[in-house]
């Protein structure tokens, strides 16, 4: 038996049209799932040479989780779910979160939109005992300095993650969490386009070098899989040591 075989099951990935989302997409449809992704552009024509974005095989619906009543109003092409994976995720930099516009804009993707994802899927996941994967960061467990809703955000979806499983074991759902550390994407350019920034980051790494999304990839298939059939709750930290 290949407990990594996802022959049969539908994936959504909330999220996946870029970046960690997108890297978790492929990994599953590459091991047999039936994958959907969302993502904020009308059609999966915008992802046409976007970097860190490979929609081979996927399936796109636009889903803007910025919009809070967009999840409420999505109808998705499918009535069957076995994974949701909630990758969807937003910062703003140069101060922009201490303004209470931002703040709240960041809120609504990182925190609100994971809430909304998850009760909106409840059903199809209880009727196949399926998973639930939250995105969210090391950020939840350390500051932040110049992005209090990212960190806010962030370590909500930490506390979410483990609510959730509490709440929705007895449904046969597990819901479990990853925590990237720095992974190389469009959303950390400030930092991996930055020289000085890069080198002193990937020095403080263990591992000595930049996640990625296939790394992340690896984590959510464990976290899918009857491998952990007996996971719950939990958020893998997957930073190449960063934190410790």
């Amino acid at each position: 038996m290949n407990e990594l075989d996802f022959s049969g099951k539908r994936a959504l990935i909330v999220g996946g049209s870029s970046g960690i989302g997108n890297g978790i997409a492929q990994a599953y449809r590459a091991r047999g799932a039936k994958v959907h992704i969302c993502g904020t552009k009308p059609t999966s024509a915008g992802y046409i040479g976007v970097e860190g974005s490979d929609l081979d095989g996927l399936d796109y619906a636009q889903l803007d989780v910025s919009d809070p009543h967009a999840v409420d109003n999505f109808k998705p092409n499918f009535d069957s779910l076995d994974i949701l994976v909630l990758a969807q995720g937003a910062v703003i930099y140069s101060r922009g979160e201490f303004a209470m516009d931002g703040f709240r804009k960041v809120m609504e993707v990182n925190l609100m939109s994971l809430m909304a994802c998850a009760t909106k899927f409840h059903a199809m996941l209880k009727a196949n005992k399926g998973a639930v994967i939250i995105i969210s960061s090391v950020a939840a467990f350390h500051s932040t300095k110049g992005n209090p809703a990212y960190n806010a955000s962030k370590t909500g979806a930490y506390g979410l993650t483990r609510t959730l499983a509490q709440a929705w074991a007895e449904d046969g759902i597990r819901v479990n969490g990853i925590a990237p550390g720095l992974v190389d994407t469009k959303m950390t350019k400030v930092t991996t386009e930055n020289p000085k920034r890069r080198e002193a980051t990937i020095e403080s790494i263990p591992l000595k070098r930049l996640g990625t999304p296939a790394d992340m990839a690896g984590a959510a298939l464990f976290l899918a899989s009857p491998l952990a059939g007996y996971v719950t709750g939990q958020t893998l930290v997957v930073d190449g040591g960063l934190i410790l």
